[in-house]
Order: C-alpha cells, then sequence, then structure tokens
C-alpha cells in the first residue's frame, strides 16, 4: 500500500510539472498576436543604436534583464546590464544620448524603475519598454512598448514570476533573434564572441592546427594489395596515401576500399596492386581550411579523413574524424 502512495504522489507531481511546461509553452504562443509595430519600432531603435543597449529591471524582471543582455552581447548587439539601484550610487554615468535603454517590468509599475526613468529621459536616451500592461506609467515613459502579457502564471498560487517570466524571457530572444538576421550575423561573427567555446574552436581552427604529419601511411601505386593491408593497418588511420616523385597525390585507399575488392576479387586479391582500387580525386583541402568546414566535407560525402595539400597538391598531412572531433 506504501508503495502505491509513493507511486501515486510520483505521479501527481510529474502531472503538475507537465502542466507548468503546458502553461509556460501557451504564454509563449500568446505573444504571437500582441506583437505589433511597436515591436518593429524596437528593433530599429536597437539595429540604429550607435552606443550600448542598456538593459534594467528589478527582481526577477533584472533576472531576465541580465539574460537578454547576455544575449544581445553575444550576438553582435553591444548590451549590458544595470540595476536600476546602483543607478543612484554612481553607475548613471556609463549612460550617454548615443544608448537605447531597454526596461523590463511585468506590472510596469515597479516604482525602482519609475524613479530611474526620469534621469534617462533628462539625458534623451529613448527608452524601450517590455511589459505585461500597455497601461503603465513606463508603458506611457517609453518610446516603444512591447507588450508582454499572460493570462496566468504557471504557479498554482497565481503569485509567483514563472510564465511572465518566461514569456519576458523569449520576448528578448525575439529581439536578439530578429537583430541577427538583420545584421546578417553568420556563425564566423558568433564565434568571434564565443572564442573559447566548442563553435568558436570549430569555425577558428584549422586543418593545419589539428592534422597528423608525422608517420603518415604513405604507399606506392604499384604495391600489392597483401603488403597494402598491413602498411594501412600500420598506419592506424585506416587508409594509405599514394605519391609521385614530387610527393604530390596520386590517389587514396581506404581499408573499406581493400574489404570491397577482398569481395570482388577473392583468390585473385592479390594479383591486384593499389593502384587497381585507389581513389585519384579524394577530397583534399587547404591548411588554412577551417575546421567547421571539415567537418561539413565529412559529414556531406561520409568519409572519415581528408588530405591537407599545398596548391600543387603536395601532401601536408591527414586529418581524421577523431581530430576533426576533439576540438
Amino acid at each position: 500500500m506504501a508503495n502505491n502512495n509513493i507511486e501515486d504522489r510520483l505521479k501527481t507531481t510529474i502531472e503538475y510539472g507537465q502542466q507548468a511546461l503546458r502553461d509556460e509553452a501557451q504564454a509563449i504562443l500568446d505573444l504571437i498576436p500582441q506583437m505589433d509595430r511597436n515591436f518593429e519600432k524596437a528593433v530599429d531603435m536597437m539595429f540604429h543604436c550607435h552606443g550600448k543597449i542598456i538593459v534594467t529591471g528589478v527582481g526577477k524582471s533584472g533576472n531576465v534583464g541580465a539574460k537578454i543582455a547576455a544575449t544581445l552581447a553575444s550576438t553582435g548587439t553591444p548590451a549590458f546590464f544595470i540595476n536600476p539601484l546602483d543607478v543612484y550610487h554612481g553607475d548613471l554615468g556609463v549612460m550617454t544620448s548615443d544608448d537605447v535603454v531597454l526596461a523590463l517590468s511585468n506590472s510596469g509599475q515597479t516604482d525602482e524603475l519609475l524613479r530611474f526613468i526620469p534621469m534617462v529621459l533628462h539625458m534623451n536616451v529613448p527608452i524601450i519598454s517590455m511589459t505585461g500592461n500597455s497601461e503603465s506609467l513606463l508603458a506611457k515613459y517609453s518610446n516603444a512598448h512591447i507588450l508582454v502579457h499572460v493570462e496566468k502564471e504557471a504557479c498554482p498560487l497565481n503569485l509567483a514570476p514563472t510564465s511572465s517570466t518566461t514569456a519576458a524571457l523569449a520576448m528578448g530572444d525575439a529581439l536578439a533573434i530578429a537583430l541577427m538576421t538583420i545584421r546578417n550575423f553568420k556563425p564566423r561573427d558568433f564565434a568571434q564572441f564565443h572564442p573559447g567555446g566548442e563553435l568558436g574552436k570549430r569555425l577558428l581552427t584549422t586543418a593545419e592546427d589539428v592534422m597528423r604529419t608525422e608517420d603518415l601511411p604513405i604507399i606506392p601505386s604499384d604495391m600489392s594489395l597483401g603488403k597494402a593491408i598491413i602498411h594501412v593497418s600500420k598506419g592506424k588511420l585506416g587508409l594509405g596515401v599514394s605519391l609521385d616523385d614530387n610527393h604530390k597525390v596520386m590517389g587514396l585507399i581506404t581499408d573499406g576500399d581493400i574489404r570491397r575488392a577482398m569481395e570482388k576479387w577473392q583468390a585473385e586479391f592479390f594479383n591486384h596492386s593499389v593502384s587497381d582500387i585507389m581513389t585519384r580525386e579524394p577530397k583534399m583541402v587547404s591548411a588554412k581550411t577551417k575546421l567547421s568546414e571539415i567537418q561539413r566535407i565529412m559529414h556531406q560525402h561520409k568519409i572519415h579523413s581528408v588530405l591537407v595539400t599545398d596548391k600543387e597538391r603536395r601532401l601536408l598531412g591527414i586529418v581524421d574524424s577523431y581530430a576533426a572531433s576533439a576540438m
């Protein structure tokens, strides 16, 4: 009986959690019909801002604002978060008339935020507000007001900021995505703002940074396939590269090529040479090819290695899938 009670309570808590997710998902979907020309105006103001986007808010709205500022800054729009309470202790000095303020408040009536607004207006700094009340004082003070109204919080008491903060966070993402699109923000731009992250490494790392240059599995084109098996195995890359006298790439064989040749020729297999099965136009890249492009080539052609060559097809190194994914 006790176990049944535990299972019943567990099932109930899962249902509570699922309902919370449904409520918050619906709150985000309900934002779509609320978007109007004010959203366009806000994006235009931020796009043409010659200074910084100064995001501000108090309490939970402040937490959301800090995340929005971080997202904007990492996607090409200079932005940072400032607590309006800190303005009274000198932080107002960071603001100029070239900036734009993005102020968040679910009620639009937050006292600490409203006391900060007159200072902003005095400096002729334009204001974008994001609230759940279009009739609020903050909305009326703003040059553009983005309505983020939710019917109810996911909180069963309808008190704790849940759906409202999720909706505000999503609207902040919508602003950032719109700005990214207008700026034609590319993966390489993202990498510049995230040089230490995985994406940044893939977009900034080149073939010469990861390629293997020593003990390369070089095999003559006239080598018998029986001997080639041994060289491919010792190379530990699952391939062998054939070069001419000038170290230019003539072709490549893989362990897969060898297996298929054995199935095809069977007893005659040992009578054939590397030149009979090698790929004469293997995938080659330059030393400056980005790792992200190498990964794309490997995925597109379903291969595990690419050859790194100079303009004359001279072999410089090999990048295998392990090296490409290790960064």
